[in-house]
């Protein structure tokens, strides 16, 4: 009897953008906020496996993130003392990062948070000041945020790329993201001639990352779907 043809075993990479994971994930399975950081983590290990699949071997995965905020601030509304290190946010990502790194193959890649010490106002309330529904005397507390960006989380997943595909170590790499800046380190590996999947966890993908990639899955905990 004839045997099917089969593609031979890879070896492959799983690259996480965390900050992005994390905001897809609730959005689509955790939008009650009720799963423990632990639990995320979990099933963001699932994921990544998909995309190795049971004959291929895994090289690593590399989860991209920052620590979490956790200084202390006066609210500029209210004048209330926050602590962010006690936050239920602050509590979530670090059990993240915690059992992320009891998980077997798995490198953390921390970058920084710097605060540019403004606060901002969400765009929603936003949108009702400019349309004269509310006052800006009558934002509340929960209505405002302070301003910190990430740093050095892009470099890293750039660099990771450009090893990787440079030195070999990998025939394919997965990257869960839904950035266009990764395009130039994406052309790169794929020169070199890696496989190069983008997982955008279902969001809508720019259409230059279509032309730089090799293919496009969005494989989720509890169902697999491809495009």
């Amino acid at each position: 009897m004839k045997q099917k043809n089969s593609f031979p075993p890879v070896k492959i990479a799983v690259l996480i953008d965390g900050g992005f994971f994390v905001k897809r994930f609730n959005s689509l399975y955790n939008k009650d906020r009720k799963m423990t950081g632990a639990q995320v983590a979990d099933y963001l290990y699932t994921m990544a496996m998909k995309h190795v699949g049971n004959n291929n071997t895994l090289y690593r995965i590399f989860y991209y993130d920052c620590l979490p905020l956790d200084k202390k601030v006066h609210n500029p509304i209210s004048k209330k003392l926050v602590d962010y290190s006690l936050t239920d946010e602050y509590k979530f990502r670090m059990d993240l990062l915690e059992t992320l790194k009891q998980k077997r193959k798995v490198a953390l890649r921390i970058g920084t948070l710097k605060d540019n010490h403004n606060w901002q106002i969400y765009p929603g309330r936003v949108k009702e000041l400019l349309s004269g529904k509310k006052k800006l005397e009558d934002l509340k507390d929960s209505e405002i945020y302070l301003d910190v960006q990430q740093k050095g989380i892009d470099m890293k997943i750039g660099v990771d790329i450009a090893t990787l595909a440079l030195k070999k170590f990998v025939d394919t790499i997965v990257l869960f993201s839904g950035d266009s800046d990764f395009v130039p380190a994406a052309k790169l590996a794929r020169r070199e001639g890696i496989d190069f999947i983008l997982d955008p966890m279902q969001a809508n993908v720019e259409p230059q990352l279509f032309e730089h990639v090799d293919g496009i899955t969005s494989l989720g905990p509890f169902f697999n779907r491809k495009k």
